[in-house]
């Protein structure tokens, strides 16, 4: 056709074709584009060379061809022919494509710009102007859209009905060897990601390491899944928790949690899985931990993990699936991947409860003030923990390997004669304060040597367990004698430092024997002293027990210390229950006593909390750790006192308001001690009295505390009613009858200006 011709004359030469001429080169086109698919074998090479002839037949400008991914809901194209090689991704019900995709019906679309469904974002990004618009779904046999091709911008004049039908035709063609191609193609995947999953199975099964298996198990969950984070649970049999030591997205922190409680409690428990779309939608999954860490979960995929036995031993959690929700193959995928290493698990955890428990030993061994050395069967030294290289001046790389004959040697040979025999006897052995020889060191020491045997009593070996007692121990058990356990063990750690003087809070003891010129007067020289003797062991027992510091024996009196040298944050309690523990058994000695006719001790208690100095006082050739202070000089007011109230123990309010336990205590008074000015609370402690000896506790107290108040307020007449009932509940209460007389005393010689206060005039 020559170029020139053009209008009428142009318009004659353009006869239509022929019904049959269409249908011919219609069929030749198909069989070409037939032709050309089938000798390809990628999906690539399809793409390419269908955009190739769709675009070309149509004589259009630019072509694509999208193909759906399910996993994402998205349609992507790898192939675009007149465009730069990229992947182009947009929603499969977004745009042009995506309405073709949706509804199944091609589209003409003759000016672009005009119609609302064009997504104008791909023409900015390219700077590509798109005129007009011809997309044809890409079917499958059997109907199903699994695509659709796109061509663009007709070169002369527009897309007509004949082009849709040729597209639909040549895409219809093509989509049955497009289809074995994708499946061929996702059948290599498949098996080359089986390939890899076997290996990385094998890979993983070899570690032995829990915590760098839990790691890469989750890792590779992760990565499979398409996930945000991963978590694996055992469950611990002992605490019936599901545990995890990493968990992947969320650092190494250890996640404990009941194995009943929660999605991962849930699956556990039934042995099913869970795969939830829409976590805050569902009532099982609990937002606590969202909250605490700021994560925010979509979607959860939890299975269990069951062993070869059938046993669920944890589970796998996986969150939020990365473009949508877990999917049946994802629960399926991960089922399969957690079963294959669920022995690798069980191995890895067996491998770490050994290392525990060796590490746990280890660990004991390193911190035994006492040497332990091992012996295999031979008498060759196995091992040697770090007090035993102290004691034996030796480190354990000289001792390993060593025959025990040739390290004891002559100069121990008791030592070698009963390590042999102890290896015939099977009996352990212990020596008692003997020394061993090493050159020029002799070192004095306790001695045990024991057989050891398996669990099937196979012998091992022996132990030998060494305890020092040499000099510095020597100088402890000394310094016990004549000071309180806590402070000799202070003093030989410590030395100077803790002697040097302390300015610190402390709740001072002090007890006194009532009467006891008249008990020497009946005992005599020796009773008396053996008296002190029965009776202070009795006293001190008790300050041990409660953590409480002898400070010294004054005469008959006790002054002890609870803060000193050592503070406890109920040092109060602790003083208040020795106290008691005093009074209780005083009672069981004097029980004893009076069946040998022996007369009965009796004591009073004072307690008083306050800052005091403590250090050791004295000149350089005798010292003297001892407390001064306020504090000390109240205490023992208080236990004076104790006469005038005919009480056992009084107590300070500054005593009273640091208690934290539960005592049956009494607000006894408010005085103004010798020497002071300001009054001072004082209170009483009953807890030591049997129901028997006090009966209705609680009524008679009830009674007086009503006393108390109307005392101070200057009611003196009503309170003699209420401390007449306490007493007449309990006639051996001799607190209600000394306030029964003070009112008396009072109504008969009112004072001016009454405080409620009583001024002690005795010390």
């Amino acid at each position: 056709m020559a170029k020139g011709n053009e209008g009428a004359s142009g318009k004659q030469l353009m006869k239509p074709r022929s019904t049959t001429e269409n249908k011919l080169k219609q069929a030749e086109l198909l069989l070409r584009v037939s032709r050309k698919v089938a000798a390809l074998e990628t999906v690539d090479e399809v793409l390419e060379a269908l955009v190739e002839i769709t675009t070309s037949e149509l004589e259009a400008e630019r072509g694509s061809l999208f193909l759906n991914d399910e996993s994402t809901n998205e349609l992507y194209s790898k192939v675009a022919l007149g465009m730069k090689s990229r992947e182009i991704r947009v929603m499969n019900d977004a745009g042009i494509v995506g309405h073709v995709f949706q509804t199944g019906t091609g589209l003409i679309v003759k000016n672009a710009y005009n119609d609302k469904r064009f997504d104008k974002t791909i023409d900015e990004n390219t700077g590509y102007k798109t005129r007009s618009v011809l997309c044809s779904p890409i079917k499958t046999v059997k109907g199903e859209i699994i695509g659709c091709t796109q061509v663009l911008n007709k070169k002369k004049g527009s897309f007509t009905k004949s082009d849709m039908v040729f597209l639909e035709l040549i895409t219809s063609q093509a989509s049955i060897a497009l289809q074995n191609t994708l499946y061929v193609q996702q059948v290599q995947k498949d098996h080359e990601e089986e390939k890899e999953f076997t290996d990385l199975i094998s890979d993983i099964a070899g570690e032995i390491k829990l915590d760098v298996l839990l790691r890469r198990v989750m890792a590779e969950a992760t990565k499979i899944l398409k996930a945000d984070r991963s978590t694996l649970f055992l469950n611990d049999e002992k605490s019936h928790q599901l545990w995890s030591q990493v968990g992947e997205g969320l650092g190494t922190t250890e996640i404990r949690l009941p194995n009943h409680l929660g999605i991962a409690g849930n699956v556990f428990q039934s042995k099913k899985s869970i795969n939830i779309p829409h976590a805050y939608a569902d009532l099982r999954f609990n937002p606590e931990f969202d909250k605490k860490t700021g994560y925010f979960t979509r979607s959860i995929l939890c299975v269990p993990l069951v062993n070869r036995d059938g046993k669920v031993i944890g589970v796998t959690q996986a969150l939020n699936k990365k473009g949508g929700s877990f999917s049946e193959e994802d629960e399926q995928r991960l089922k399969a991947f957690t079963a294959r290493i669920s022995m690798a698990l069980e191995n890895a955890k067996l491998f770490s409860d050994v290392q525990k428990v060796k590490n746990y030993n280890e660990s004991m061994l390193r911190s035994m003030s006492n040497g332990v050395i091992t012996l295999d069967t031979e008498n060759i030294i196995v091992t040697c923990n770090n007090a035993g290289e102290r004691i034996l001046s030796t480190k354990s790389k000289k001792l390993i390997g060593l025959s025990a004959n040739d390290f004891f040697g002559k100069s121990n040979s008791w030592v070698i004669e009963r390590i042999e025999r102890v290896s015939e006897t099977k009996i352990p052995e212990s020596v008692v304060d003997q020394n061993l020889r090493f050159k020029e060191n002799i070192v004095s020491v306790n001695l045990i040597i024991l057989p050891l045997a398996d669990e099937e009593e196979e012998t091992l070996g022996l132990m030998i367990m060494i305890e020092d007692i040499s000099s510095e121990k020597r100088m402890k058990s000394t310094m016990s004698r004549y000071m309180d356990p806590g402070l000799a063990d202070k003093l030989m750690k410590d030395g100077s430092d803790l002697l040097g003087g302390q300015d610190i809070e402390a709740t001072l003891l002090f007890s006194d024997v009532r009467s006891f010129t008249t008990i020497t007067e009946q005992l005599g020289a020796q009773g008396t002293v053996k008296l002190l003797n029965e009776y202070f062991t009795i006293m001190v027992d008790c300050l041990n027990k409660f953590g409480g510091m002898l400070d010294k024996f004054i005469g008959d009196a006790i002054m002890a210390g609870f803060g000193v040298p050592v503070a406890h944050d109920d040092d109060p309690d602790r003083a208040l229950m020795c106290a008691i523990s005093m009074l209780t058994e005083l009672k069981k000695w004097n029980t004893h006593r009076v069946t040998l006719n022996l007369p009965a001790v009796d004591i009073g208690i004072g307690l008083n909390t306050g800052r005091v100095v403590s250090g050791n006082i004295g000149s350089s050739k005798r010292m003297d750790f001892t407390m001064i202070g306020d504090g000390v000089n109240l205490a023992a007011r208080l236990e004076s006192a104790c006469k005038q109230y005919a009480a056992k123990i009084l107590l300070s309010e500054f005593t009273y308001r640091k208690l934290k336990g539960v005592y049956r205590i009494r607000d006894v008074d408010l005085v103004i001690v010798k020497g002071k000015t300001e009054p001072v609370g004082v209170y009483e402690v009953l807890d030591f009295y049997s129901d028997e000896e006090f009966p209705n506790v609680m009524e008679v107290l009830g009674y007086f505390k009503s006393g108390v108040k109307d005392f101070r307020q200057g009611d003196w007449r009503k309170a003699t009613k209420s401390f007449s009932e306490a007493f007449k509940i309990h006639p051996e209460d001799k607190l209600s009858r000394i306030y029964i007389e003070r009112c008396e005393h009072l109504m008969n010689n009112p004072p001016k200006n009454w405080d409620g206060v009583w001024v002690m005039s005795s010390k």
